[in-house]
């Protein structure tokens, strides 16, 4: 795929390979096993389906062509590819976590990889200057979301980039929220990308899968050999799911952004309404950061509503388009209350700490007709 072409046409077309009748779409190669010419004779990765599978190749080869890098690996989850990253560290090995994170990143931190004497500290990353804080001789990663989940923080990836490779670090980013289309972190001077394929480039809601994407030779033949010996694979129907789902991801980027804007405008003047958090707010802290490095907004949006945790359910009991559920990212509309569901497992210190109010709503806006999506919040608000 040639590096000139738009990131529109190499979601389409980057890993398009030929393959026997010349399917449009790849087929779903569902073995476990391939035929060998010969004893340890067998092309590229293909001698058993947990090492190796057309159809994840296939989905890499586009995963790498859109991200703009040298490699990239899927897994069976974003969680299974960040756990099979952890496995690169070695026990004693620090981490740097921003404060605002993905539930299972922290609990797999806090709960899993604490055992094997990986420690982390939390730092607010909004501010530069809290990396060196947060430093040990140990450290060896600066991990961190932008924008953050739930709080929608917006953080400078060059910046920290740039601090961080003088202190030695690695700097991964988890770009689930942003996508590709919004956000480049490895052109940004971070070292290795981290999605969950569930979301956004999925779309539908209809998968589980994740990816890494690096430009590190070594890091890769790592990552491989630890896929390779733990298991952490995708099916090939999910590779195919989620290519099916990468096709339109730039239309579907465009969409939930406006859609977003729009909701913004909408609850940031509504009397029932105490507060917004949204990247494309001119007057969030974050807004100069998000115009900066990004190429839109996103299709992520929180805010707080005026009352108590009564007032939120008369409230989710009104809608009728927005679904109660967890996850985001895919084509319908999301709404979910952090303190209750996804970030149930923070303490109520620390949820304060994080201003996740117990009526904190977070919301994936889809990509239906925009207007409707306003009525149905201005209806359930009308309580």
């Amino acid at each position: 795929m040639a590096d000139s072409q738009d990131i529109k046409t190499k979601l389409i077309h980057a890993g398009t390979r030929v393959f026997s009748y010349n399917p449009v779409m790849p087929p779903i190669y569902a073995t476990s096993t391939y035929r060998q010419e010969a004893p340890g004779v067998y092309p590229e990765r293909f001698d058993y389906a947990r090492t190796g599978n057309p159809t994840r190749s296939v989905l890499e080869e586009n995963l790498a062509g859109v991200e703009g890098c040298k490699f990239a690996v899927a897994f069976s989850s974003g969680c299974a590819a960040l756990a099979t990253l952890m496995m690169t560290l070695q026990a004693g090995d620090h981490v740097i976590l921003e404060q605002d994170l993905y539930a299972g990143t922290l609990r797999l931190f806090k709960s899993v990889f604490a055992q094997f004497n990986i420690s982390y500290t939390q730092a607010d990353l909004s501010k530069v200057e809290n990396l060196e804080k947060a430093f040990q001789p140990s450290t060896r990663w600066v991990l961190f979301e932008t924008p953050t989940n739930p709080t929608l923080k917006v953080l400078d990836i060059r910046a920290l980039s740039s601090k961080a490779h003088e202190m030695g670090l690695m700097v991964v980013v988890d770009n689930t929220f942003a996508t590709a289309i919004l956000q480049r972190p490895l052109d940004l001077g971070a070292d290795v990308t981290l999605y969950s394929l569930t979301k956004y480039y999925g779309g539908h809601s209809d998968l589980v899968c994740g990816a890494l994407c690096l430009n590190d030779q070594a890091l890769y033949d790592k990552l491989l050999f630890l896929q390779n010996a733990v298991g952490a694979i995708p099916s090939p129907f999910d590779c195919f799911l989620a290519l099916r789902g990468v096709k339109t991801l730039a239309l579907r980027m465009a969409q939930h952004t406006h859609n977003a804007t729009e909701i913004f405008k909408f609850l940031s003047d509504h009397p029932r309404v105490q507060a917004v958090f949204y990247p494309g707010d001119p007057q969030s802290p974050y807004y100069a950061t998000a115009v900066k490095q990004m190429s839109g907004f996103g299709g992520m949006l929180s805010f707080i509503l005026k009352g108590g945790i009564d007032d939120v359910k008369s409230f989710l009991s009104r809608l009728r388009i927005f679904q109660l559920a967890e996850s985001l990212g895919g084509v319908e509309s999301l709404i979910e209350v952090p303190s209750l569901m996804t970030h149930a497992y923070l303490s109520a210190e620390d949820r304060s700490k994080l201003r996740i109010a117990d009526t904190f709503i977070r919301l994936s806006v889809g990509i239906e007709d925009c207007n409707d999506l306003i009525e149905d919040l201005k209806n359930a608000l009308n309580f």
